[in-house]
C-alpha cells in the first residue's frame, strides 16, 4: 500500500480511472494519519468515499471525519496493537453518516525522529457484484484449485471433482458423479476413507488421514495426506463433506532417506571387523533401498595392503564378503561368501570399478542376453526372480578403491532413480570408510601381534631347575599388545632366572619399550649379575630411554627378578615397585614373602635390595603383574586372597593352575594387561652334584683329574672323561696360578655336564689368542673350543668360572 502525498492527491483529483489497469486502485479508500491525529495522505478512493478533496483534509485533524465518538475498543487498540479492524461510522462531506469496514495498520517508524509511527487506514468502496458472477467464480476456483479436491453429499456420493482430482484418478468428473469413494478407488483405503467421512458427518469435525495408494494408471505407490471437512449451511447443519488430498510422496521418501542415513550411521561400523561391517551395509539397505544387495571387495585389501591405484585388471576378480535379501535364505545368491569370482568387462560391477562412478542399469532383454553369454548361472537367477533394475556403487575411502556394492530390485516395481543413487552413494561411502578402518586396524593388529610374539617367549626353554607355565592377557581396549612381559632365562650352574615386568601404558609403544627392557634383562642376566645389581642397571637404562623419548611423558616400569639354584634350593629375589610374588609350599601353605619393594624403574638414585629364601622341592612360585590382582571394582587385598586360595588347592598340572587363576581372578576381559608366570621348583641332590676342595698347589691338578674321572665313571659318562679332564685341568690350573684360596671344583650332572671352579679372586679371566712361540695363553681358548659355552660369574666372596658340555647320547 502506497502513502500518497498532497501533490499526488491533487493529481488524483484531475486523473481519470484507466480501465485497462489490471488492478483497480481507485476501488479502495486510503488515508494516512500521523501519531498526532493529523491527516498526511488522502487517495482518490477516499475522495470518492467521503467527498473531500485531498486539499481539504491533508494537514488537518482526522477527528472531524468520524461521526460521533470512536468505539472505546478501537482507541485501546490504536495505542497497543499493530493493527485494528472493525466497523466505523464516518461523516460524508454532504453531512450524511456512512458506516464502513475499516482496516488500520500501524507503520513502524524508521527512526526515533519519526515518533510512534503513522497509521494507514484502508476501506473498500462499495462494488455491487451479480450473484451469478460470484457463483461462476466459485465454480472456476474449485475446478482449477491446485489441491486435489472433491465434494460429497450426505449420502457420500460425489457431487463435484476439480481438475486435479480428475488427473489423479484418471477419470472425468462426469464418470465419477454419483459414486462413492470405495467405488471410485477399489482399495482398502477407499473403505477407510468412507469411515472417516461418516465420522465427519456425525461429529461435524474435520478428519485427517495418511494413505498409501496404488492408483490406476500410476506405476508406483503414492503417499497422500487427506483432510475430510464437513460442509455446513448458515444454520450449522452439515450438508456434505469436502475431500482435500495432498500428494506427500516426495516428502515421505525424503524423510525415509534421512531415516535410512541415520540408521546407517548408527548400524554400520559397530565393530572393526571387515566382514561384519560389509554385512551391516547389506542389512541396512534391505528393504528400504533394494530387494537384494551384495558387497564384493578386491582380494588385495584382505592382506592389509593398499590395492593398485589404477583400474583392476580384466577380468575383475572380487571376493564376495556379504549379501542380504528380502527373501528368506537369500535364494538369489550365486556367489557364496568368501568365494572369489571373475566379473567380465561388460558386467555392471566391472564397468562401475573401471569408471570409478556409480551407475544405474535397467535389465533389458539385450542386457540379459549379454549376462547369459558371460555368466549363465547369474542370468538364470536374474530371470527366475525378475531382476529389473541394478544400482552399482564403487566403495572408495581415502583415495583407495576397495570394491563394489550392488543393489538390485526384483520385488519393488520402481526402477532406481537419481535420488536412490545419491542415497546408495551416501551409505556406501560411510561403509567404505568403516571397512577401510577395519582393514587398517586388522593390518596394524597383525603387525602388533607379530611384534608381541617376537618379544615374548613363544616356548619356555627346558631346564632342570623348575617346571613352568605362563599366561599373557592384553587389555581388551588395545590391539592385542601391551607392556607386560615375563621370561625364563637359564643361567650357569643349572640355575634359572624368573622375570616379570610391567611397562606403564598399552599398545605398540609400550610393547616396544617392553622389548628393549626384556632384551636388556637377558643381556644383564648373561653377565650373571645378582638381582639387586641387575635392577640397578635396568633402572639406568629406563632413565636413558626416557631421555631419548620424543614425548613429554616419562617411561615408567616395574620389575621382579628372581634367581633359583636347584642345588642349594635357595631363591634370591629383588623387585622394583612390583607386586610381591606368591610362594606355595608342598604342604598347601601360601605366603607372600617380605621383599623390599624398591622404587619403580626410571626414578634413579635409590637402591634395590635382594632377599634370599629357601624353597622346599615342589614349591610353587607365582610371579604376576598388577593387572591380575588389582581392579577398579576390587581391592588389591581381595585379589591377593583369591590368588592365595587358588594356589593352596592341588591341581593336576601347572597349566591347570594357570587356567584356574585366570578364571577365578579375571572372569571378564581384564581392564589392564596381565602376565602370569608359575614355576614349580626342582632340586638336584647329591647324586647329581660332586664337590671337591682344591689346594692352591699345582700338584693338586693331577688329583682333581683323577676325582673327575672316577665321578664320571660313577655317572656312566666315560665317553665324556677325556674332554672333561682337559677342561678341569685348565680351569683348576688357572685358579691356582691367578686366583686365590679357597679353590673349589664342582661337577653338576643336569641335562648337560657342568664344570665349575671357584676361587677367592674377583679378577675375571679373558680369552686371548696366543702367539706362535708363547708358552701359555691357550687354556681358555681350548675350553671354548671343547665346550658348548663357558663364562664367569661374580660371587660375594670371589668368582666362579664355568664350562658346559653336552652329554654323550645313549
Amino acid at each position: 500500500m502506497n502513502v500518497m502525498t498532497g501533490s499526488e492527491a491533487a493529481d488524483d483529483d484531475r486523473s481519470a480511472w484507466r480501465p485497462e489497469d489490471p488492478v483497480d486502485a481507485l476501488a479502495t479508500a486510503r488515508a494516512t494519519v500521523d501519531p498526532n491525529g493529523i491527516v498526511t495522505g488522502w487517495s482518490e478512493g477516499a475522495r470518492r468515499l467521503l467527498g473531500y478533496r485531498s486539499a481539504e483534509v491533508i494537514g488537518r485533524p482526522a477527528a472531524p471525519l468520524v461521526a460521533g465518538e470512536p468505539p472505546s475498543e478501537a482507541l485501546r487498540s490504536l495505542h497497543t496493537l499493530p493493527r485494528w479492524n472493525g466497523a466505523a461510522t464516518l461523516l460524508h462531506r454532504d453531512g450524511h453518516h456512512l458506516t464502513v469496514n475499516l482496516l488500520a495498520h500501524r507503520r513502524v517508524p524508521h527512526s526515533e525522529d519519526d515518533g510512534g509511527g503513522e497509521w494507514l487506514l484502508v476501506s473498500p468502496l462499495p462494488r455491487p457484484s451479480p450473484p451469478l458472477e460470484d457463483d461462476a467464480l466459485l465454480r472456476w476456483a474449485f475446478t482449477q484449485s491446485p489441491a486435489t479436491s472433491a465434494l460429497y453429499d450426505t449420502g457420500l456420493r460425489l457431487r463435484r471433482a476439480n481438475g486435479d482430482m480428475e488427473r489423479v484418478i484418471g477419470l472425468p468428473e462426469a464418470a465419477m458423479q454419483g459414486l462413492r469413494v470405495s467405488e471410485i478407488v477399489v482399495d482398502s483405503e477407499g473403505d477407510r476413507t468412507e469411515q472417516c467421512m461418516r465420522r465427519a458427518l456425525e461429529t461435524g469435525e474435520q478428519q485427517h488421514l495418511q494413505q498409501v495408494l496404488r492408483l490406476a494408471g500410476h506405476a508406483s505407490e503414492s503417499i497422500w495426506s487427506t483432510s475430510l471437512t464437513p460442509v455446513k449451511d448458515a444454520g450449522g447443519t452439515v450438508r456434505g463433506v469436502l475431500l482435500s488430498a495432498y500428494n506427500v510422496t516426495e516428502e515421505h521418501l525424503a524423510r525415509r532417506r534421512l531415516a535410512l542415513l541415520n540408521e546407517a550411521s548408527i548400524r554400520i561400523g559397530s565393530t572393526l571387523d571387515l566382514a561384519r561391517t560389509a554385512q551391516e551395509l547389506a542389512d541396512v539397505a534391505i528393504p528400504h533401498l533394494a530387494d537384494f544387495v551384495t558387497v564384493d571387495l578386491l582380494p588385495a585389501i584382505e592382506g592389509g595392503d593398499d590395492p593398485r591405484v589404477s583400474s583392476p585388471p580384466s577380468p575383475v576378480m572380487l571376493r564376495r564378503v556379504a549379501y542380504q535379501s528380502v527373501l528368506e535364505g537369500c535364494p538369489e545368491v550365486v556367489v557364496e561368501r568368501g568365494t572369489v569370482a571373475a566379473y567380465p568387462d561388460e558386467s555392471t560391477a566391472a564397468r562401475c570399478l573401471s569408471t570409478g562412478r556409480p551407475l544405474i542399469e535397467n535389465v533389458t532383454a539385450s542386457a540379459m542376453d549379454r549376462v547369459a553369454s558371460q555368466t549363465p548361472d547369474r542370468a538364470e537367477r536374474m530371470r527366475r526372480y525378475g531382476f529389473h533394475s541394478v544400482l552399482a556403487v564403487p566403495m572408495r575411502a581415502r583415495g583407495i578403491t576397495l570394491g563394489v556394492a550392488t543393489f538390485s530390485r526384483h520385488r519393488r516395481p520402481e526402477s532406481f532413480e537419481r535420488d536412490d543413487l545419491l542415497l546408495g552413494e551416501e551409505i556406501t561411502a560411510r561403509a567404505a570408510v568403516c571397512i577401510d578402518n577395519a582393514r587398517r586396524y586388522d593390518r596394524e593388529r597383525r603387525t602388533s601381534l607379530t611384534l608381541q610374539s617376537s618379544l615374548l617367549p613363544q616356548r619356555l626353554p627346558p631346564q632342570a631347575a623348575v617346571d613352568v607355565a605362563s599366561r599373557y592377557l592384553p587389555t581388551s581396549a588395545q590391539a592385542g599388545v601391551g607392556g607386560d612381559w615375563f621370561d625364563v632365562i637359564p643361567l650357569s650352574g643349572a640355575r634359572v632366572a624368573l622375570v616379570v615386568g610391567d611397562v606403564v601404558g598399552h599398545g605398540i609403544q609400550a610393547s616396544a619399550t617392553m622389548g628393549r627392557l626384556r632384551t636388556a634383562v637377558r643381556t644383564l642376566a648373561d653377565v650373571d649379575l645378582p638381582p639387586d645389581e641387575l635392577l640397578t642397571h635396568l633402572d639406568d637404562l629406563v632413565i636413558h630411554l626416557s631421555a631419548e623419548a620424543h614425548t613429554t611423558a616419562d617411561i615408567g616400569a616395574t620389575c621382579l627378578y628372581a634367581v633359583y639354584d636347584p642345588v642349594s634350593r635357595r631363591c634370591t629375589l629383588a623387585r622394583a615397585g612390583h607386586p610381591v610374588p606368591a610362594v606355595a609350599t608342598p604342604g598347601g601353605a601360601v605366603e607372600f614373602p617380605d621383599i623390599p619393594a624398591g622404587p619403580p624403574l626410571g626414578l634413579g638414585g635409590l637402591p634395590f635390595e635382594a632377599t634370599e629364601i629357601e624353597l622346599p622341592e615342589g614349591s610353587l612360585l607365582a610371579l604376576y603383574t598388577d593387572g591380575l590382582v588389582e581392579d577398579r571394582g576390587r581391592d588389591i587385598d581381595e585379589g591377593l586372597d583369591a590368588l592365595r586360595e587358588v594356589l593352596a588347592r592341588p591341581a593336576a598340572s601347572l597349566e591347570t593352575t594357570c587356567d584356574t587363576v585366570i578364571e577365578t581372578l579375571l572372569p571378564d576381559r581384564p581392564a589392564d594387561d596381565v602376565a602370569l608366570l608359575i614355576a614349580r621348583t626342582r632340586a638336584l641332590d647329591a647324586a647329581h652334584v660332586a664337590t671337591w676342595d682344591v689346594p692352591a698347589d699345582p700338584a693338586a691338578v693331577a688329583e682333581t683329574r683323577k676325582n673327575t674321572r672316577r665321578q664320571l665313571a660313577a655317572w656312566g659318562l666315560d665317553e665324556a672323561a677325556f674332554v672333561t679332564e682337559l677342561v678341569v685341568s685348565e680351569l683348576v690350573t688357572n685358579a691356582i696360578r691367578y686366583g686365590g684360596a679357597p679353590i673349589q671344583l664342582r661337577l653338576i650332572r643336569d641335562r648337560n655336564l657342568i664344570c665349575e671352579v671357584s676361587d677367592a679372586s674377583s679378577t675375571a679371566p679373558h680369552l686371548r689368542r696366543a702367539r706362535t712361540f708363547d708358552e701359555g695363553g691357550r687354556g681358555l681358548l681350548l675350553v671354548a673350543q671343547l665346550t658348548q659355552g663357558w663364562g664367569t660369574r661374580q660371587t660375594y666372596d670371589g668368582k666362579t668360572i664355568w664350562a658346559e658340555q653336552a652329554l654323550p647320547t645313549a
